[in-house]
């Protein structure tokens, strides 16, 4: 069964750093690109970054552009979301996704997603 399993997210206080895991089970990371995306109470699914088959990011929002990266470790089979110097605004539910193909330009385009995992930017 093919699985996305997004893990650490939490409470930082502002200025602070977490670092998002996007495990997958069932297939492997050669299948495409996998994205970062964010939801916040009220608001709709925004994509954060993407990284390809070839390990090319796509940067999606211009308020991440210099705090948020993205890498992957395929030995593990994992993404990972790095994001620093956190912010309130940053305060969502996070989600990553499958897409087989190159980091696509629409959301509509990813094939599988996980569960998503809270993040709070908070004092």
């Amino acid at each position: 069964q093919l699985r996305l399993v997004e893990s650490g997210g939490g409470l930082v206080q502002p200025g602070g750093s977490l670092r998002l895991s996007c495990a997958a089970t069932g297939f492997t990371l050669d299948y495409g690109a996998i994205g970062w995306f964010r939801q916040a109470p009220g608001k709709e699914r925004e994509g954060v970054l993407c990284i390809s088959r070839s390990g090319g990011s796509t940067n999606y929002a211009d308020s991440v552009k210099g705090r948020f990266t993205i890498s992957r470790d395929n030995a593990k089979n994992t993404v990972y979301l790095q994001m620093n110097s956190l912010k309130p605004e940053d305060t969502a539910v996070y989600y990553c996704a499958a897409a087989g193909r190159a980091c696509p330009r629409n959301i509509y385009e990813y094939d599988y997603w996980g569960q998503g995992t809270q993040v709070t930017v908070s004092s």
